[in-house]
């Protein structure tokens, strides 16, 4: 197990930075000036050029990585163009935020998704099974702001059961907190949980029909400890790798629920420094979500490998 670990650890730090020098080249490549967005209308060209100067966008692109690439391995992501503040600071009071609705539906999909797709598989070929197959189609093809909209519509304007819009900080109340991302976890967990809830139905009927399963069955263990200790154990492996694939949607899918909802977290945060062209902001946006992605996927992959020791050897 410690050398799996040691080489995914050091996978991930190679990753980490292959992304992040990436992105850094990528957004000064696509980006355009910043300082019509930052100096308003009608600036001179030499409130331009002392801007240009005043961040460091008159020296060369490396020269600019190389001093922005020190500062972040050093804990320092720069200073946002638009108000002047540490991005760090900015992505602490909301990443806790957007990890609040993030990992509430990693946690409701692998709930709901392994529910389903157990059933699903176990049942197959019944109504139930198509039922499960329909709604996860549809949990695939609908919109995600539409959902969002929708949910909105129903629970918070016509039953008003849940806020519309807003977060409330879990220390200023843990019940208002619970009602503020209910929501935003449900709208974005819909497509996380069909994609699980389909790979697991799959994996569970490809587990079923190998034959230690009729194995099992005629030494009389009964069909639940089959299914819960030797069935879920096989089926399992295929449904964490999807977590771990779906969990990177879910961090981009915030952008779109954060929104919607009016959340204080790294995804509108985002939206908004890309309008002004705020690049320490944005790639300190990247810089910690490639992070966030990384060490849940390493976790996820430790599951794995846990459940299944011939992942060890991958």
């Amino acid at each position: 197990m410690i050398p799996f670990l040691l080489r995914r650890a050091v996978a991930a730090v190679v990753l980490v930075a292959i992304v992040c020098t990436a992105a850094f080249f990528l957004l000064f490549a696509v980006s355009s000036d910043p300082t019509s967005a930052l100096l308003g209308n009608n600036p001179t060209d030499a409130q331009r050029a002392a801007l240009r100067a005043q961040l460091g966008l008159d020296q060369p692109v490396y020269v600019q990585y190389l001093r922005w690439i020190g500062g972040a391995l050093h804990g320092d992501l720069g200073m946002t163009w638009s108000g002047g503040q540490p991005v760090l600071q900015v992505l602490a009071t909301r990443l806790p935020v957007t990890l609040s609705i993030v990992i509430g539906a990693l946690i409701l999909s692998a709930a709901v998704g392994i529910v389903a797709g157990l059933y699903a598989g176990v049942h197959q070929g019944t109504a139930v099974d198509r039922t499960i197959l329909g709604l996860s189609v549809a949990g695939f093809a609908l919109p995600s702001f539409w959902i969002c909209l929708l949910l909105v519509y129903f629970f918070a304007i016509t039953l008003h059961w849940l806020p519309a819009t807003g977060y409330v900080p879990i220390e200023r109340s843990i019940d208002g907190w619970l009602s503020s991302i209910i929501l935003p976890v449900v709208a974005l967990s819909l497509g996380c949980v069909a994609a699980l809830a389909q790979t697991l139905r799959t994996s569970t009927i490809e587990v079923y029909r190998q034959d230690f399963v009729r194995t099992l069955r005629c030494r009389g263990l009964s069909e639940r400890r089959i299914l819960f200790t030797h069935v879920l154990r096989n089926a399992a492996p295929a449904g964490l790798t999807v977590l771990s694939l779906q969990f990177v949607g879910l961090i981009g899918g915030a952008v779109v629920v954060e929104s919607i909802f009016a959340l204080p977290g790294i995804g509108s945060f985002a939206s908004r420094s890309t309008m002004v062209g705020d690049l320490p902001a944005v790639l300190g946006v990247v810089v910690v979500s490639v992070i966030v992605v990384v060490v849940v996927n390493l976790l996820l992959d430790l599951a794995v490998a846990w459940i299944n020791p011939k992942a060890r050897l991958l």
